[in-house]
Formats: structure tokens, sequence, C-alpha cells
């Protein structure tokens, strides 16, 4: 195993350029997930990439993954803090199949909605996405909930990055990312791997 050290705008280029390259599916767009901690970065990997896409002649539609969440009575059953809720109960994975990937799949609308509820209940209105086009999706624990991903990206910090770039009101859910390390294996099951224990110098896993 090697590691490629990049700069965070080579990075994105990198990621875009992948996506760029890779052969349309059936409904004639790509879906695109940047996995990883809120501490690694994911969104604003995600925010560049897509931008770039742009530039590439793709359309992109962002989605956060923080914008799908169960309803509060659900999420915050066992308490505001409890890991295992945070790892199993609180994206609301039926609303993103239904409202995100349902409709990009062959013979689809192509109408995403691009939130539906985070901490505080939202609800935007549905957009298209044409064909050619490119949903760029991030969030924490997405890996292993069987969505149908063409590329996957997998931010990754070692142990003591991630309890050091959480901050203290969110400590709490450190146990939650050593569970899915363990079970969802992300890094081994993602297409690209990052480290990005240093935001300023990511490197990019090879071979």
């Amino acid at each position: 195993m090697q590691v490629r050290p990049l700069s965070p705008e080579a990075l994105a280029d990198t990621v875009a350029e992948r996506v760029a390259r890779l052969p349309a599916p059936e409904g004639g767009r790509l879906r695109l997930a940047v996995d990883g901690a809120p501490a690694a970065g994911t969104a604003g990997l995600a925010d560049a990439v897509a931008e770039r896409l742009r530039l590439l002649g793709h359309p992109a539609l962002r989605v956060s993954a923080g914008d799908f969440l169960r309803p509060a009575s659900l999420r915050l059953e066992f308490g505001h803090q409890d890991p295992d809720a945070y790892f199993d109960g609180w994206l609301d994975t039926n609303a993103l199949f239904r409202e995100v990937f349902d409709p990009l799949e062959p013979g689809g609308s192509g109408l995403v909605l691009p939130a539906l509820r985070s901490a505080r209940a939202l609800r935007t209105a549905p957009v298209p996405l044409p064909p050619g086009g490119v949903l760029v999706l991030d969030g924490p624990l997405l890996l292993g909930r069987w969505f149908p991903l063409d590329l996957s990206v997998h931010l990754r910090l070692g142990p003591a990055a991630l309890a050091r770039r959480t901050p203290a009101d969110q400590q709490w859910t450190l146990p939650a990312f050593a569970r899915y390390q363990d079970e969802a294996r992300p890094a081994d099951t993602a297409d690209l791997v990052v480290r990005a224990d240093d935001p300023r110098h990511p490197a990019l896993v090879v071979g």
C-alpha cells in the first residue's frame, strides 16, 4: 500500500476527474458519496468536487446526509448522546432512497429532494438532475447501507486525529465511528480512500 500526498485542491481535481471518466449508467446520472466523520471535512471536499464537475460540463447536485435525519422523536428516543442510536438511528436511509436515489434510477423522474429534515425542520422543493448530471452526497456513516453508488470516497481519520478534531460537544459520537470502522470497514469498501489526519495535506491511498 502506498499513499500519494495531495493538496486539497488537487484531491478535488482527482476525484472530479475520476467521476468524469466513469461510463454513464443506464439512468444517465452518476452518484458519488464522500463519506467520513464531520471532522474529516466531507462537505468541503464534496462542494469542491461539485464545482469542478460543473466546470467539466457535468451538472452536479449537492446533498448532505445531515439534511436527511429521522424525526427527533425517533433519533433521540434513547437520549441526545447515545452513540448506538447515532450509528443506527439518526440517518433516514429510507428517505434518502425514496427522495434521492430512486428518482435517479432508469425511468426515474430525475427530480431529487435536496433536503428533508435536519436538526431543525426543513423541506425543500425537488430539483431536476438532468442526464449526464452527478449526485454528490456527503456525510458520516454512509457506506454499508446499500446505497447505489457509482463512486465512493472515504476520508479516513485515525483515532487520535478524530478525537483531536472532534468538538467537545460531539465527543460522544466517537464510539459510533469506532464501531463503523469495525463493522462497515469503509477503508476496505470505498473506491477511493484518503488519509485526512492533516486537512492541509490529505493523502490518497494507492494500491
